[in-house]
């Protein structure tokens, strides 16, 4: 209720007033998000279990953000949600797995547990990723996967210095890399920080954590009232993931951009309901057959859902975040979370509780640790306290 009374009227004047950070309506919504997706993320890891169903937990993790942002802002007529579906992808498996309804995976003890999870008010969008291990008790987490876990949270720490308003993209990548690498870890290729805006999750400028010679992105440099989704993910094994199985693959978006004809009367019936309920932001498979069940004007059977999906994704009307893969054995640690650059300092409006890890490496070199050491608010100037 609190945060309601700080919202003025520019809703309805959105295009007469910035929608970016310079209006303070927008970094309250930006806030709001945020406070919805730490409580969201606790409760997963609190449900994160030896024997809890993975499905349930994802389920868990939706339900509560879609509950808690019908209780805000209730008098206000914009759209909020889940801005990316609560994602548990264990040990080996890198990202993106929230399986289907009738999935009987549980986890169990020793379990690496990458939770990755979104929720936009307004299309501003808040989004965290936090790795644990299951287990009994509170003792500290120990061998590879502490390396791996303190590599992931140390090269997120550099990057919020990194991802400051006047430093450059091209040179982010170069310190990440190193800090992972003295703890015996490699950074996941394909990895990227993106800028996030109203209803974009994955704008255009954005960090790649591991340029290779074939996959590179654009330099530019960062500025104030920007927002990023800083993600970090990091291996125990050499980085490179691939698909095993497209079936796994429940996660996908629309692509705002992209129109086709549809022939299949099913893949129309999908499209609909997918353009009504999840324009902008990612869904699962789940939540539109949830959808399909209740809002279609025909109900869709799990056949014409699959079929209508494949049709929108062969003619490129959505994006797939397909389940990707590292080496079986190896362990894949994520730490990602949402940073506000605010005229007064970097602004890291998500967290998520820490599990204790206990590493025998650490970082080295001397430029880092002077890097890791530098705050991420502005310092006053002297002259402004010899004023005051």
């Amino acid at each position: 209720a609190a945060l309601s009374a700080k919202m003025s009227d520019t809703d309805s004047q959105q295009g007469e007033v910035a929608q970016d950070l310079s209006n303070s309506d927008v970094v309250t919504k930006y806030k709001a998000a945020a406070e919805i997706c730490n409580k969201a993320i606790t409760a997963v890891i609190e449900a994160c279990k030896d024997g809890a169903k993975v499905v349930d937990v994802c389920n868990l993790g939706d339900n509560l953000i879609n509950k808690e942002v019908a209780g805000i802002f209730s008098k206000k007529k914009f759209e909020r949600g889940v801005a990316f579906p609560t994602c548990l992808s264990v040990n080996s498996v890198v990202g993106h797995y929230s399986p289907l309804a009738d999935d009987a995976t549980t986890l169990k003890n020793g379990d690496v547990v990458k939770i990755d999870l979104g929720v936009h008010i307004d299309g501003f969008v808040a989004t965290q990723a936090s790795t644990i291990v299951i287990q009994d008790g509170a003792a500290p987490v120990t061998g590879k996967t502490a390396d791996a876990i303190q590599a992931a949270r140390t090269a997120f720490d550099a990057a919020l210095r990194l991802i400051r308003p006047g430093k450059h993209i091209a040179d982010v990548a170069g310190p990440l890399n190193q800090i992972v690498e003295a703890y015996g870890c490699n950074l996941v290729e394909g990895v990227m920080s993106h800028e996030m805006k109203q209803f974009i999750i994955d704008g255009n400028k954005c960090v790649l954590n591991k340029p290779t010679p074939e996959h590179r992105v654009e330099d530019g440099e960062f500025e104030e009232n920007e927002v990023y989704a800083i993600d970090i993910v990091v291996s125990t094994g050499d980085g490179k993931t691939k698909v095993q199985d497209e079936k796994q693959t429940t996660v996908y978006k629309r692509a705002l951009d992209a129109a086709y004809n549809l022939k299949l009367k099913a893949s129309r019936a999908v499209f609909s309901i997918i353009n009504s309920k999840y324009p902008a932001m990612p869904f699962t498979m789940r939540a539109l057959a949830e959808s399909a069940e209740k809002d279609a004007k025909e109900p869709l059977g799990a056949a014409q859902l699959n079929l209508g999906l494949k049709e929108c994704v062969a003619h490129g009307l959505l994006h797939a975040y397909p389940v990707l893969h590292e080496k079986t054995g190896e362990v894949v640690v994520q730490i990602k979370g949402t940073v506000l650059l605010m005229p007064n300092g970097s602004d890291l409006v998500t967290k998520a509780p820490v599990q204790a890890v206990t590493s025998e490496k650490k970082v080295e070199d001397k430029e880092i640790l002077e890097l890791l050491s530098q705050s991420i608010k502005k310092q006053k100037k002297k002259k402004d306290k010899a004023a005051a």
